[in-house]
């Protein structure tokens, strides 16, 4: 996890917002900076907040190799297949930092096929300074964030890793001048004009939620061969973890408790003894008193031995919280907020009381496994099959949101193994019969998959969802009715009428009051609030108010 930003086709005059705006991604990117300009480029200016996970000697950004002088690559991400790369096209890599396998493949195949090729989670913009092409990618999931500002009329292009470190351009920006989220799975280039200012040339999307990798895999095919559904969904899920232990800092888990997170820590701890790490794994939960979820993050942690923290938070922390929250979130999405505050205090600990920079954790698995209680009321197993896609197609708007921003604030970097593109592909493959809530129990086929591994208590193995809301389950009402009194006793305009879309409870105003301070007329930011299907009469997100939750 690190923080990228860069400008092209500044003009002078745009130069004191670009300092003050790269600012604002400072805390993604502890451990250095860089911000410059290049007289060969003399309207682009990069920036680059640094987070040293690997090659902590010569990982330093804006990346330029021997080989291509003129080529500069920014990257917040990830590459798992960056030695299989090397191995396969005897790459001669000058850096042992994972990203640099981009540069050798855009100048030996092409951007297209780049793109292709990567198994990992990135967000990435490229100069390439001899055909005066600028490149920018994301992940097919958007686990790393990316937003692009774009001024067609200056030809004016911005980039940067959170919306807050454009928003001071888009103000500044004329009318028609766009600030948004740049797609998932999608590839975009620009022309570098005589001028300086840049032309779009294209934007394609390049892959979808479920399709099957590009790139050779991690697993081969032959691997898998004679095995059952449920074995391979159980190899696919540890090798996800496995890939994902790329790491010269120390690994930890978020533990909710539930059997997403439980799962993924298991996997890490028997992986982490597999591959000798020289220090046990760290498990993080956090709940407001004794709550049951807090218990049963403690039954998971005593029966994985690993080091386990639990963190327990009030009234006042949510009050001091808040604010912050929303203002890291970028969105006004009530159920985003809600489960963004404990993962917020969560990641402070993390951050102020532990060495653990890498967490793992159990995101993802709600919309590829149909793990939401609104699925049991899905009217077949395609149309629960179509909202699985449409959950991973926007869970870079919502729960991705979350997952990156409450820990990003803190300088964590986040691996979710749930959104691994050969584990999708297989996952959505599989029989949609198969993949449906059955007998009233969620992710059936997930639980089959382990349930003689070992690997976890079969109370928490087949442990209902009933227990969860709001996504961190140790909340609950708790959590809801303490947000409703600390709004209750703040005073704000609850009469304003917003452009786009419209809050209706007092909660939700607040929310977008907030918002607004910091993102003014942003609301293209949360294009709708999330909230479960196939129910009548609610008009609230949380789980709580549908049929089959039975809570404690």
């Amino acid at each position: 996890m690190c923080g990228i930003w860069a400008l092209f086709g500044a003009s002078e005059d745009l130069c004191p917002l670009c300092t003050e705006s790269f600012v604002t991604i400072r805390h993604r990117g502890p451990d250095a900076w860089r911000f410059e300009a290049d007289a060969r480029e003399p309207k682009a200016i990069f920036g680059f907040r640094r987070l040293a996970i690997v090659d902590g000697l010569h990982g330093m950004q804006p990346m330029r190799l021997h080989l291509y002088p003129l080529t500069n690559l920014i990257c917040n991400g990830e590459i798992y297949n960056c030695k299989r790369l090397q191995a396969q096209h005897k790459f001669p890599y000058e850096t042992k930092c994972d990203v640099e396998a981009i540069t050798h493949l855009y100048h030996n195949f092409g951007f297209e096929k780049t793109v292709k090729s990567l198994d990992g989670v990135f967000a990435f913009c490229l100069l390439d300074g001899e055909k005066k092409k600028i490149c920018v990618a994301r992940d097919p999931y958007g686990v790393r964030p990316l937003f692009e500002y774009w001024d067609e009329e200056r030809g004016v292009l911005g980039i940067s890793s959170e919306g807050k470190g454009l928003i001071k351009l888009k103000q500044n920006g004329n009318g028609s001048s766009t600030l948004r989220q740049f797609p998932p799975g999608h590839y975009a280039q620009w022309s570098i004009l005589e001028s300086g200012k840049v032309k779009l040339d294209f934007i394609e999307r390049y892959t979808s939620p479920g399709s099957p990798p590009n790139f050779v895999p991690y697993v081969p095919e032959a691997d898998l061969e004679g095995k059952t559904v449920e074995e391979k969904t159980a190899h696919l899920l540890e090798a996800a973890c496995e890939k994902r232990l790329m790491s010269d800092r120390r690994i930890g888990c978020l533990l909710s408790g539930g059997l997403d997170s439980s799962l993924i820590a298991a996997l890490v701890v028997k992986l982490a003894k597999k591959h000798n790490l020289p220090y046990k794994i760290q498990t993080f939960a956090i709940g407001m008193g004794e709550s049951p979820d807090l218990i049963a993050a403690r039954t998971v942690a005593d029966f994985l031995g690993t080091e386990h923290h639990e963190v327990r938070f009030d009234e006042n922390d949510v009050k001091e919280a808040l604010d912050d929250v929303i203002y890291h979130l970028e969105s006004f999405d009530i159920t985003t907020i809600r489960a963004s505050l404990p993962m917020y205090l969560l990641s402070k600990y993390i951050k102020e009381k532990t060495n653990t920079t890498v967490i793992f954790s159990g995101e993802g698995a709600d919309e590829v496994a149909q793990g939401y209680i609104y699925f049991r009321d899905a009217p077949s197993e395609n149309v629960a099959h179509d909202e699985s896609l449409r959950l991973l197609s926007d869970i870079y708007l919502y729960d991705g949101l979350r997952a990156d921003r409450t820990t990003s604030a803190f300088s964590l970097e986040l691996r979710v193994p749930f959104l691994d593109i050969q584990f999708t592909n297989h996952y959505l493959s599989v029989d949609p019969k198969l993949r449906r809530p059955q007998n009233g129990i969620e992710k059936h086929l997930l639980r089959n998959s382990f349930a003689n591994s070992g690997l976890l208590p079969d109370t928490i193995l087949w442990r209902h969802k009933e227990a969860f809301s709001d996504g961190v389950a140790s909340v609950k009402k708790s959590l809801f009715t303490t947000i409703g009194e600390i709004i209750a006793e703040r005073s704000f305009d609850e009469n304003v009428i917003y452009a786009g879309l419209q809050p209706t409870s007092t909660e939700s105003k607040y929310y977008r009051y907030v918002f607004e301070k910091s993102y003014p007329g942003q609301h293209v930011f949360t294009p709708y609030f999330w909230m479960p299907k196939w129910v009548s009469g609610v008009t609230d997100p949380s789980a709580r108010f549908i049929k089959h939750y039975a809570a404690n």
